[in-house]
């Protein structure tokens, strides 16, 4: 695997807006924010897919992750802290905490079209509860 930006960013190799960094995560402000403040957590270890880290470095890295927000409530006083898991833009693992000062910032209700009716809803749930 290529390393990506996040890999580069932490061997200094492209600088960044540190906020936090230990032995194994790394902070820093988003170069695209979505509002002011908004912070990228993720761990040093590159892993794509957030589900394929171990149980102990996803748990700490929610830990820290939770540690930064508690610090962005007490520091921007937004009405919340609202976190986005999306990863489309970097292949490493990532938590995105964004200050929300109104509830417009982070719409959720309006992507794909989805099924809503009584019947889909049921089906959709019996999968994947199958699954589980």
């Amino acid at each position: 695997m290529e390393d990506s930006i996040f890999t580069k960013i932490i061997r200094g190799e492209v600088p960044s807006y540190k906020i936090y960094e230990d032995e194994k995560v790394y902070a820093m402000l988003d170069i695209e924010p979505l509002s002011d403040g908004h912070v990228l957590v993720f761990p040093k270890a590159q892993v794509d897919l957030l589900w394929d880290l171990s149980d102990d470095e996803y748990e700490y890295l929610w830990r820290i992750s939770k540690k930064i927000a508690r610090e962005m409530q007490e520091v921007f006083q937004p009405e919340r802290v609202g976190v986005v898991i999306e990863g489309f833009g970097v292949p490493h693992a990532h938590i995105h905490l964004v200050p929300l000062y109104d509830k417009d910032v982070l719409e959720l209700h309006h992507g794909y079209p989805a099924q809503k009716d009584t019947e889909d809803m049921k089906k959709i749930a019996e999968k994947l509860a199958k699954k589980l």
